[in-house]
Parts: C-alpha cells; sequence; structure tokens
C-alpha cells in the first residue's frame, strides 16, 4: 500500500511540473516568441551528400562493342548420316546402347531439342521397336 502512495505522490509532482511547462509554454506562443527548447531530443538530421565536382566536357566516352558469341553448330550432320532418317539414326543409338539410353544423352548426340527427341521415341515405341526400362531410359524391343 505504502508503494502506491508513493508512486501517486511521484505522480502528481511529475503532473505538476508538467502544468508549469505548459502554461510557459502558452505565455510565449501568446508572446510571438519562438519555442526556445523541445522536450523530447531531436534526431540528428541526416547529413547531406556533398554535391559532386562537375566534370569539364571532353570527347563523348566511347562505348564497347559486344561481339556476338559464336553460335554452337548442332551436331544434326554426326547425327543423320546421308540417306538416314532422324528416327533411324535416334533408333540405331538405342540399339547400341547394352544398358539402354536417356533423353538427355539423345539429345546430346544428336542436338536436337526435348520435344523432338521425345516425339521420335514416342513413334518408335509404337511401332514396337524400343522399350522402356525405367522412366526415361529405353532400349531396343527384343523379340
Amino acid at each position: 500500500m505504502k508503494n502506491v502512495q508513493t508512486e501517486l505522490t511521484a505522480i502528481t509532482a511529475t503532473l505538476a511540473s508538467l502544468a508549469k511547462q505548459v502554461e510557459r509554454l502558452a505565455t510565449t506562443v501568446e508572446k510571438g516568441t519562438a519555442v526556445a527548447a523541445p522536450v523530447k531530443k531531436a534526431k540528428a538530421p541526416a547529413k547531406k551528400a556533398k554535391p559532386k565536382a562537375k566534370k569539364a566536357k571532353g570527347a563523348p566516352k566511347k562505348r564497347a562493342v559486344k561481339k556476338a558469341a559464336p553460335k554452337k553448330e548442332k551436331a544434326n550432320a554426326s547425327a543423320a548420316p546421308k540417306g538416314q532418317s532422324m528416327l533411324d539414326s535416334i533408333f540405331g543409338m538405342v540399339s547400341r546402347s547394352r544398358k539402354g539410353i536417356t533423353v538427355a544423352q539423345l539429345k546430346k548426340r544428336t542436338g536436337l531439342e526435348n520435344r523432338q527427341v521425345s516425339n521420335a521415341l514416342y513413334k518408335l515405341s509404337t511401332k514396337g521397336k524400343i522399350e522402356t526400362i525405367a522412366r526415361g531410359v529405353y532400349v531396343k524391343k527384343t523379340k
């Protein structure tokens, strides 16, 4: 109970000092003078960046010219020799692989896109020439 009473007396003292400060502020505002010191400390203002010294204009800068990257040539010539279709060349690669060949390996060897290789594998599997031993791994169908 004594703690509460001491806290209340401290609060009343603080309120009384605040009331005096408010009265002083009111009189200064009535007189038209600016408030000298704020109650709370203000944050330090952010430092402004120093303006950069202007450079004298000279000749315009030369920009580097981008060189075009050399284009990769596809391996279509090695994948399908003359007189051989793409299906035949893919079937040849599948039949030469003992453990099976993946789509990624076929894509790398032929230079074709994923869809083209997948379409060729689909056609070969519907013809009954190849079979799938695992997902994405193809072998020659044994009769």
